[in-house]
């Protein structure tokens, strides 16, 4: 599939130096609270979320990230940005009121989903549904944000199991990483990129190469990198 036939995606994340993106293995922690408690850490951190919006006006993000993060408590927002928001949510982790939210905060919302079950509230006018049965074609799904959407960029911010699931189907166009001067360990804690691991040499065609091509050194100690994947010829 070519690039042309689906939006650029750019992978943008904040990590720390051993590539972890959050403060462990649980929902309690969370690297937007945690860090900023962290001192050598939370001095610098603003300069992510200052990259952060420099980036496509089209983002890609799950709906346990936003639960996590308390959208499903939040009071309508009076303030709409010219944003599409595109949202992995299957459980649903979104509540009625998360919903809300992201109506009043976006200027269109895109839930994706394999919950047949799933409703939106008919007060959330912003909001559309793509429902897939068992498995969400990623690759499909970005063809149809390109052709049905006119989505020609987007900025994926999720976690480490769909950034792993992009990977194995080239689906990553570029990499732009804000490293912050902190190593959090552990073995379960999320990376950029996790879910399932090669097993043999056979698989090595799985792995993705990178091209740098910027790297800025940012005060207290961040670094910003960006990659553009290698594709085959």
């Amino acid at each position: 599939m070519t690039i042309s036939s689906r939006p650029y995606i750019t992978l943008f994340l904040l990590t720390s130096l051993d590539g972890k993106i959050s403060s462990g293995d649980t929902d309690v922690l969370d690297v937007d609270t945690d860090w900023k408690q962290v001192r050598g850490v939370k001095e610098g951190l603003q300069q992510y979320y200052d990259l952060e919006k420099e980036t496509d006006a089209c983002f890609l993000q799950s709906g346990r990230v936003f639960a996590k993060i308390g959208f499903n408590k939040k009071s309508p927002s009076p303030i709409r940005i010219p944003v599409t928001a595109v949202i992995i949510d299957n459980k649903p982790h979104l509540t009625e009121k998360g919903l809300t939210y992201l109506n009043s905060r976006f200027a269109r919302v895109i839930i994706v989903t394999t919950n047949t079950s799933y409703t939106i509230p008919p007060t959330c006018e912003h909001v559309q549904l793509l429902t897939y049965k068992k498995v969400i074609p990623f690759t499909k799904l970005f063809q149809t944000l390109r052709t049905n959407y006119l989505i020609k960029r987007i900025t994926v911010q999720s976690g480490g199991t769909l950034n792993g699931t992009l990977l194995r189907e080239r689906l990553i166009d570029e990499v732009s990483i804000v490293v912050a001067p902190l190593l959090v360990g552990g073995a379960t804690t999320p990376t950029l990129i996790d879910g399932e691991a090669i097993h043999s040499t056979k698989e090595l065609h799985k792995l993705q190469a990178l091209k740098l091509t910027s790297c800025t050194q940012l005060k207290k100690s961040y670094l910003h990198l960006r990659y553009k994947t290698i594709t085959k010829k």
